[in-house]
C-alpha cells in the first residue's frame, strides 16, 4: 500500500455524477455507480462521495442511494452533505460507509465533531474546509452552502476542528476547484504547519506532478475529481485511475 492516498472526489446532485469550475457551473458527468464500478477495478485507496445538494437544499443524505454505493465499492468509502446530527451518521455507517465528511453543519457547531469522534473514533471523522481567496487574494474560510466568506480565520478554523476531535481535515482551494492548473501549494503549507492530523488537499490537480507537488508541500493525501473524470483538452468525460506502478513510482518515499 502506497504511504500516501490518492483520491478520487465524487459530487452528487440529484442523485447523478456532476463536476462544478470553482463550485459553479456543475456539469453533469454521468452515473456515480458506473464509476464506482470503474475504480472498483483500478486499485483506488479510497472513494469519497459528496452530495453538493443536500445542505445547500436543507436534505438529509440519501440512504438508500449511500446504501448502493457502499454494496459497490471494494474501497473504503468517505460521504459527505446533509449530515447534521449523530443519528444521521450512525445510519451512514451502519449502511457500510467509514467515514463521514463534514462540512455545513460544523461551520456553526464544531461540538458535532466532538460528538461523533467519541462515539465512532476520530478515524470516522473528516472535517471539510473549504477556503476561497478575497479580491485581494487573502485566504477566507468559505461556506459553500450559502456560497459566502466568513469572518473566522481558516487556520484557527481548521485547529479547532482538529481540536474537536476531527481525524483528518479536507482542504478544498475553491479558487482552484475543477480547473486542473495546480494545487494551491501556499495553503496546504500553511494548513500542515498548523496542524498533526492528516491533511487531504483538494482542489486544481491536473497531472501526477501536482500530486507530488501536493503531497512534498505538507498534505497527507491528494483528492481529485477533474482529473480522474475529465480527457483532454476539450474535457471529453472519461473516469481514469493512475496505474499503481505510476503512483508507486510518484510517491516512492
Amino acid at each position: 500500500m502506497l504511504k500516501h492516498r490518492v483520491i478520487p472526489s465524487l459530487l452528487l446532485k440529484n442523485g447523478g455524477l456532476y463536476k462544478t469550475l470553482k463550485f459553479d457551473k456543475p456539469k453533469y458527468v454521468g452515473d456515480p455507480i458506473n464509476a464506482i464500478r470503474i475504480f472498483n477495478t483500478k486499485q483506488v485507496d479510497e472513494l469519497m462521495v459528496i452530495d453538493i445538494d443536500a445542505s445547500r437544499s436543507q436534505k438529509e443524505p440519501n440512504y438508500a442511494l449511500i446504501e448502493q454505493f457502499a454494496g459497490e465499492c471494494f474501497m473504503p468509502l468517505c460521504y459527505g452533505g446533509g449530515i447534521k446530527t449523530v443519528e444521521q451518521a450512525s445510519k451512514i455507517f451502519k449502511l457500510g460507509v467509514e467515514k463521514v465528511c463534514l462540512q455545513t453543519a460544523i461551520l456553526d457547531n464544531t461540538k458535532l465533531i466532538k460528538d461523533l469522534a467519541e462515539r465512532f473514533g476520530s478515524q470516522s471523522v473528516v472535517a471539510s474546509v473549504d477556503v476561497k481567496k478575497d479580491w485581494l487574494q487573502r485566504p477566507k474560510l468559505y461556506k459553500a452552502s450559502a456560497g459566502q466568506t466568513l469572518s473566522t480565520n481558516w487556520l484557527t478554523y481548521i485547529k479547532e476542528a482538529v481540536d474537536a476531535g476531527a481525524g483528518e481535515i479536507l482542504l478544498n482551494a475553491v479558487d482552484r476547484d475543477g480547473t486542473l492548473q495546480g494545487p494551491d501549494l501556499s495553503l496546504i503549507a500553511q494548513a500542515s504547519a498548523e496542524i498533526s492530523a492528516p491533511l487531504i488537499a483538494l482542489g486544481g490537480i491536473g497531472s501526477l506532478k501536482d500530486i507530488k507537488d501536493a503531497i512534498d508541500s505538507g498534505a497527507s493525501a491528494v483528492a481529485a475529481g477533474a482529473f480522474f473524470v475529465f480527457h483532454g483538452p476539450h474535457r471529453a468525460v472519461l473516469i481514469t485511475y493512475p496505474e499503481y506502478k505510476e503512483l508507486e513510482k510518484l510517491l516512492k518515499y
